[in-house]
């Protein structure tokens, strides 16, 4: 070994020690925050009892002390990652929280990401190094440093190029070379230069990504709302941030990000999770879902509230005082035209229809008496009876009727005949018998929007509670000021000069610190209110979003803050978009930023050109992003009988596993194929997991149809009858492209019948 090697090796490994030593000190403080923490929990969990502000007190304390323990034990791994070396000398560690120095001025140890002082870390280069001499990116293991690589970004220091023009390259490959583990990893310490540029846009106005296979949209989109918290907390920390994917188990793979990241607070929705109290997960036909989501729903929901409006066709009698009374057509006419002159929703409405309705009765009821002989108190007493008269009420209710959302959509669906007559000029025959289902069936993900547009048209009578809210916060001030009454009488004065408590606090203030339900984050409230509107939207899977679905989340975000994170390439869905600005001039015209991500970090370059053809089938201007790396492993074919497909697919599987040792296998195949031989492949198969459950993921094996793979990745995937997908849909060729892209190291392809032809052979190796 040269001398030279010696003394590299010698400098390298003083510097570990130093950056080891280093990371101790950083650890040291992290342990020494979980346990005042931990201590500060305990003392607040011991504390009971006392008066309801107190309470309230102890709660929110709970919450914020519970909060902080899961954002330290979150950032146990890879805590610090990096450190910058400044012109000046001083030196900066970068890492996932913030860590200071109380005692010495609050100095910081380590550095949030987030902040503006670690933007450099990301975006410095040696064309523009902004005052950086040198980056290090350090690979750690839990508490211990295992490498670094060192940037240095002064041209007149002597150092060798970056072979791909990304920063912290051999941070990154390595990464990317990991095997999966069936939980989506943070990108926070390989950060590249197009990706920080989305992070930390500002938050105004709508932001569309878009991104092909492999770009890190998801997690872009993830760090960019853990970003948004942390820049902008005042604003956010009261309405929150609302994040919706695509289907449970991709909350479920992104679920641990965002605590990584230094962020527990974020909502995390699918669309069939958007209406408080129902979670929609049932399956439907693709057409079903399809003519759901199309806004002319708008004009049939219409139609289905209208027609709980009804008139008598001439009158109906009812038994008041033993005597008939007629309601009759003229009158419920009268009244259903006051009642819809006022545009407000069926359920707001009914009042005024009651009212008028019970003012016709009146007079009818007076007739009867002798009206001349009456005077307004003896009508307001006729008015009064024929309020709790349970005959009158039940008839009344029978033409105008209070009804809930999931009321009018249950009913529409499963009644043909109101089926029929609200979809009158909106729907055919045939759409019509596609929308039919069984009465209780459950909700699928396609009612959630419908649910959402029909509370909106049928309103909410919430009078009685706001008058019981209005009466608790007069009890809230009552009882705060009795409590500064208390605090003055009990002040031993010793000054006349000195502030008395009124001084600095009146009871208003002190009244809204005691309002219920102080101790829940604005996530949780959010979840619990289908009105309450987010101060930042982030969709994910964006482009498979339906018109109506666009209705919801614009309702949820009127600023119109939002972040929206796809690939039109990839839409699979019937009632998805391939521009998008087909589904956003609806809402804010040409007023939206395109951000495009243009590198491909996950799919080698081997499958990426596969893929590159069935994209240039689509009928989109797109281009492929560019793979950084390549695998080594050329993407293989095999040709089996349908007949031998249960009986050769373990095999295959088994195979794979041998290549991929501790990695994640995924079997790809169109949705009936997988249902078709379920119950075989699992009892050949017992180890893998088969569909959308949480866990599955964490299998090292799992079959799933492509759209329960989308966004999605695995260390191998084999792929079956790719012909049967670019076959069975309108946009086969798009769920084609997300089925061949979602693999980070090796492909192969089982041919039922033969290849579609947008896959040139030769790519494929045969086996």
């Amino acid at each position: 070994m040269s001398d030279a090697r010696v003394d590299r090796e010698a400098v390298r490994a003083e510097e570990i020690a130093s950056e080891q030593q280093y990371l101790d000190v950083l650890y040291t403080k992290l342990d020494d925050l979980r346990q005042e923490t931990t201590q500060r929990l305990k003392n607040t969990l011991r504390d009971s009892g006392g008066p309801p502000q107190a309470q309230t007190e102890r709660d929110i304390s709970t919450r914020m002390y519970t909060d902080r323990l899961t954002q330290l034990s979150a950032v146990e791994h890879g805590m610090c990652f990096g450190r910058l070396d400044l012109d000046s000398g001083e030196t900066f560690h970068v890492g996932r929280i913030g860590l200071f120095d109380e005692e010495n001025e609050y100095e910081p140890l380590l550095l949030d990401w987030r902040a503006p002082a670690a933007r450099p870390f990301y975006l410095a280069t040696a064309a523009a190094r902004d005052d950086v001499r040198r980056r290090r990116h350090l690979r750690t293991s839990w508490r211990k440093v295992l490498d670094y690589e060192d940037e240095i970004l002064d041209l007149d220091a002597a150092e060798e190029g970056s072979d791909l023009g990304l920063a912290g390259e051999a941070t990154l490959l390595a990464r990317l070379d990991a095997r999966r583990t069936g939980q989506m990893q943070d990108i926070v310490s390989t950060i590249q230069a197009e990706q920080d540029r989305i992070i930390r846009a500002g938050m105004n106005g709508v932001l569309v990504v878009q991104g092909g296979p492999g770009t890190g949209k998801t997690a872009v989109a993830l760090h960019r709302a853990a970003y948004l918290l942390y820049t902008f907390r005042e604003q956010l920390s009261k309405r929150g941030v609302l994040v919706v994917g695509p289907n449970p188990t991709f909350l479920h793979y992104i679920g641990q990000v965002l605590p990584s990241l230094g962020e527990t607070g974020v909502l995390l929705s699918t669309v069939g999770g958007l209406y408080p109290g129902i979670t929609a997960t049932a399956e439907e036909s693709a057409r079903a879902a399809e003519i759901k989501g199309r806004s002319s729903m708008i004009k049939l929901l219409t139609n289905a509230v209208k027609d709980r409006q009804q008139v008598p066709r001439d009158h109906v009698e009812v038994s008041f005082d033993r005597e008939p009374l007629r309601i009759t057509k003229a009158d419920a006419t009268h009244a259903r035209t006051r009642a819809r002159r006022t545009r407000k929703p069926h359920n707001l409405a009914r009042k005024v229809f009651r009212r008028e309705m019970f003012e016709a009765l009146t007079l009818q009821v007076a007739d009867r008496l002798g009206r001349e002989l009456l005077d307004s108190r003896d009508l307001d007493d006729i008015n009064n009876e024929l309020r709790g008269d349970e005959a009158v009420d039940a008839a009344l209710e029978q033409l105008w009727p209070e009804v809930t959302p999931q009321q009018l959509v249950d009913e529409l669906f499963t009644d043909e005949k109101r089926l029929h007559t609200a979809a009158r000029k909106v729907l055919d025959a045939d759409e019509r018998d596609e929308l039919l289902r069984a009465p209780g069936s459950p909700w699928t993900p396609a009612d959630v929007p419908l649910l959402d547009e029909a509370a909106e048209q049928l309103g909410e009578d919430d009078s009685a509670q706001r008058a019981e809210q209005e009466r608790q916060q007069r009890e809230e001030l009552a009882y705060a000021q009795g409590v500064l009454h208390i605090m003055e009488q009990d002040e031993e004065i010793a000054d006349e000069e000195r502030l008395r408590v009124s001084d600095v606090l009146d009871a208003e203030l002190l009244a809204e610190r005691f309002q219920a339900r102080s101790d829940l984050t604005a996530a949780e409230r959010a979840a619990e209110d289908r009105t309450w509107t987010f101060g930042h939207v982030i969709v994910d899977e964006a482009q498979e979003l339906s018109e109506m679905t666009w209705r919801v989340l614009m309702r949820r975000c009127p600023s119109r803050s939002m972040t929206l994170v796809g690939d039109v390439a990839q839409t699979g869905a019937l009632a998805g978009t391939d521009a998008w600005d087909e589904v956003l001039s609806p809402y804010v015209q040409d007023r939206w930023k395109l951000a495009e991500l243009t590198v491909n970090y996950r799919t080698p370059a081997e499958i990426m050109d596969i893929a590159s053809d069935v994209l240039a089938e689509m009928d989109t201007d797109l281009e492929p992003p560019r793979s950084v790396r390549t695998s080594g492993h050329q993407p293989w074919v095999r040709a089996v009988d349908r007949s031998k497909l249960v009986s050769t697919l373990p095999e295959v599987v088994r195979s794979e596993l041998g290549e991929v040792a501790d990695g994640r296998l995924a079997v790809l195949m169109p949705a009936q194929l997988l249902a078709e031989i379920e119950p075989e492949i699992t009892e050949a198969l017992p180890s893998a997991a088969v569909g959308n459950g949480p866990d599955d993921l964490e299998s090292p094996v799992v079959l799933l149809s492509v759209d329960a793979a989308k966004g999605l990745e695995f260390d191998t995937v084999v792929l079956v009858d790719p012909e049967a997908i670019v076959e069975g849909s309108d946009r086969g060729f798009n769920d084609l492209y997300v089925a061949l892209t979602r693999s980070t190291q090796r492909l192969g392809v089982v041919q039922l019948e033969g290849l579609p032809h947008v896959l040139n052979e030769t790519s494929f190796r045969r086996v």
